[in-house]
């Protein structure tokens, strides 16, 4: 049957139960040239997950609990433990060495721990581990993440018909790649309707901070940006264009409910099937490490239009998500910085890797470093 473990509910909770002791971080082990290839019962496999946020948040941990859930819902008889809100510190390697311990035969972090699992990994080598927005691949660790600058581009197509001043506002984490990628291909889908479309960038150094966000939202709100968007993991900023009557794109999940009448679209995620795909091939010993993305109506896509977004907006916006499942790629230059130094030549593409590690701001945005 599924197990819910009271003891692991979080970090605090196993510290204080005695269950982890101090470890000292491991010293890198080189891994075992084989991978986990023993085929095992649903009712004799544990599969341990560990996410970056509590499962409540309405957001991206909330959004791999979905896909959890759907893996219960595939074998009931199945093990199942997780850990909420694991930090980025030497606390996740004891987590993640805990559910080795615990006889988990894979272990899924739904964020990127870096060495944290990739130390554990390596002195584990007959235990399989997915690390999502990760960039390792070893004889037992793979990696996960979606595409979501596509569904991406296909809001900022909306925002830029909605946005009657053509200023866009973004809330971000922190200035990094999937940040990036995120900002970058909503300011082009805009770009592409209103070639006069700006973007104005706010990090506020966390993934689910609701006060924070709703500040930076009625900032932007208040510099003129009349379209908020961003990649938190809460509705704070949604509230904000409803109160002040703007509008709205999110992320992870199906928000409409927190600003009805703002809502535009949302970067919809779904890990469902990738995660019964991979603990299918782990129980019956065919599973194999790799890099894997996630594309376009396959982990990720654009939410069901918000009820006021006009249908002509809607249908010139997924005329374009069409034109992208049919292979066109809309990251396709001449491409600029903030400088206006030409990033992506004429004719050349941005690949998906490339993509996965944008680090720089398309011309007609500002804010992240």
């Amino acid at each position: 049957m599924t197990v819910f473990r009271p003891p692991l509910p979080t970090r605090r909770h196993l510290l204080a139960a005695g269950a982890l002791s101090p470890l000292l971080r491991p010293s890198r082990l080189r891994a075992a040239t084989t991978v986990p290839d023993s085929p095992l019962s649903a009712e004799h496999a544990l599969v341990a997950f560990g996410h970056v946020g509590p499962v409540s948040d309405g957001g991206w941990t909330h959004a791999h609990d979905l896909g959890v859930q759907a893996v219960r819902a595939r074998w009931p008889g199945l093990n199942t433990i997780y850990v909420e809100s694991i930090p980025y510190s030497a606390d996740a390697t004891r987590i993640f060495r805990q559910f080795v311990a615990e006889g988990a035969a894979m272990v899924i972090a739904t964020s990127n721990y870096g060495d944290f699992i990739r130390d554990v990994a390596d002195a584990a080598p007959k235990v399989a581990f997915l690390e999502c927005d990760g960039h390792n691949v070893s004889d037992n660790l793979g990696w996960y993440y979606i595409t979501h600058w596509y569904a991406s581009y296909i809001i900022g197509v909306a925002a830029g018909r909605l946005s009657k001043s053509g200023r866009l506002g973004y809330i971000a984490s922190f200035p990094i790649p999937s940040v990036f990628a995120g900002a970058n291909a909503t300011l082009l889908g805009a770009q592409s309707v209103n070639p006069q479309a700006t973007m104005r960038v706010i990090s506020i150094n966390s993934w689910f901070d609701p006060q924070a966000a709703s500040q930076a939202g009625a900032a932007l709100v208040d510099s003129g940006c009349d379209f908020l968007c961003g990649i938190m993991d809460d509705p704070a900023y949604l509230r904000v264009a409803e109160e002040r009557h703007v509008w709205a794109a999110m992320w992870n999940t199906d928000m409409r409910r927190f600003g009805p009448d703002s809502y535009v679209s949302s970067v919809v995620l779904d890990f469902a099937p990738f995660y019964i795909d991979q603990i299918a091939a782990r129980l019956a010993g065919r599973w194999q490490p790799a890099g894997h993305f996630l594309g376009l109506g396959h982990g990720v896509d654009r939410d069901a239009w918000g009820a006021r977004v006009p249908q002509a907006v809607r249908d010139e916006a997924d005329a374009v998500r069409t034109r992208i499942l049919a292979g066109w790629n809309p990251f396709t230059g001449p491409i600029r910085d903030t400088t206006g130094r030409i990033r992506i030549p004429a004719g050349q593409s941005m690949s998906d890797a490339e993509l996965y590690q944008w680090s720089w701001q398309v011309q007609g945005g500002a804010g992240l470093a």
